[in-house]
């Protein structure tokens, strides 16, 4: 049994007036992410029977406005992020659709659609010490959407205009390093490596 299989029968058999979020029920949507004993994780993707002692506490993750019970709001927060980091390809070709669009080595476009696979789930944030202290840290999340349209080679911005949007103590120089974001990922996705490339990249700038 899941934490949401066993938050849907609280619900349905207890307590009608609980909360929580979900919508995909497979670790894709990113909706039921919480704190589980201390540690965020994906309601769906946690079995109860991990916990030998039978004792579980659930808490809603930090960091984002709180709704009620378990639920939050992620999806305003992610939204002003997107628009804070500029998370669209920026290019000064105008789309020709009569054209094939332009080709991409596939070493290359397997590393950017890997960066794509984030969900928004909002865990790498709530394991975040310094998102914690600082509310406009774009986080390991903005700065993994930074890194996807870097790598982009259908994106024309240069260093410098990535420095305007993340080269501050809000973007890459207030990560701490140390890396509760990629230890909780549940996607696994390789937030270490792709800050420290920003980081590179952006220290070369000033």
């Amino acid at each position: 049994m899941t934490l949401y299989i066993a938050l849907t029968k609280i619900w349905s058999t207890m307590d009608h007036d609980l909360s929580f979020d979900f919508v995909c029920r497979a670790g894709i949507c990113g909706s039921c992410s919480m704190v589980v004993n201390g540690k965020p994780r994906l309601a769906c993707k946690t079995l109860t029977s991990e916990f030998k002692d039978g004792k579980i506490t659930l808490l809603p993750l930090p960091t984002f406005k709180h709704n009620r019970d378990l639920s939050i709001d992620t999806g305003n927060w992610m939204n002003d992020m997107s628009v804070k980091v500029e998370s669209w390809i920026h290019s000064k070709e105008k789309t020709d659709i009569t054209k094939i669009e332009k080709a991409v080595e596939p070493e290359v476009s397997d590393e950017v659609f890997e960066l794509d696979r984030c969900i928004e789930c909002g865990i790498c944030l709530a394991s975040c010490s310094t998102r914690i202290m600082h509310e406009d840290f774009v986080g390991a999340v903005g700065l993994n959407r930074s890194a996807r349209f870097a790598l982009d080679p259908h994106d024309d911005r240069t260093d410098d205009e990535f420095y305007e949007l993340i080269g501050d103590d809000n973007g890459i120089f207030g990560c701490m390093s140390l890396m509760g974001c990629e230890d909780h990922c549940p996607k696994e996705l390789p937030l270490q490596t792709k800050i420290a490339y920003m980081r590179r990249k952006m220290v070369k700038v000033k």
